[in-house]
């Protein structure tokens, strides 16, 4: 495999900083707004988004929780062995309000839908958003598209991109694997 970093270090940490801050354009205060990690590597970057809010707004209070999609997912009946499921973690009522949905990659757009349908089930929000650390274009199966991107990625299905996190991995990064020509 031959490894391309993408985007690691301080530029990194801009990235999320310029997240916030266009967040911040559209939900102000943030009183009518939510922001819901999917679990499992969404809920690395919604945290971090929270965090950062909440040092840019320190009088905002910044709602964030983590929802599972195992049981939503389309594919959970073709696995192999047993699922294990993951927390949701909501403590408040999205009702009404505007939900940011936040993953670490959109790639095929199915993760999202499931989200989604995952998300209803604590009631009808307002209006919901999309924002991802990585899109990787050209490679939807549904026509699902980010409205807040930390970067853009043009790759094959046969490459892989995947984010590394200090609170999991020791280190900030986004890396594009590629299979070594022979």
């Amino acid at each position: 495999m031959q490894n391309l970093t993408l985007l690691d270090g301080q530029k990194f940490q801009i990235t999320i900083q310029r997240l916030c801050h266009q967040l911040i354009e559209n939900h102000n205060d943030f009183s009518n707004s939510v922001i819901l990690g999917i679990q499992p590597r969404g809920i690395f970057l919604s945290n971090r988004i929270a965090s950062e809010l909440r040092n840019i707004l320190p009088q905002a209070d910044i709602l964030n929780g983590d929802l599972d999609i195992t049981f939503f997912r389309d594919d959970f009946r073709r696995r192999e062995g047993p699922l294990v499921p993951n927390s949701t973690k909501i403590d408040f009522i999205i009702e009404g309000k505007k939900v940011i949905l936040i993953d670490d990659v959109l790639w095929t757009g199915r993760t999202i839908r499931s989200a989604m349908d995952a998300m209803l089930a604590f009631g009808r929000p307002e209006k919901v958003e999309l924002l991802v650390l990585v899109d990787r274009r050209f490679s939807r199966h549904l026509p699902i598209e980010p409205d807040y991107i930390g970067i853009q990625v043009d790759s094959i299905n046969s490459q892989k991109v995947l984010v590394t996190w200090k609170e999991a991995d020791q280190e900030d990064k986004v890396i594009l694997l590629s299979e070594a020509a022979e």
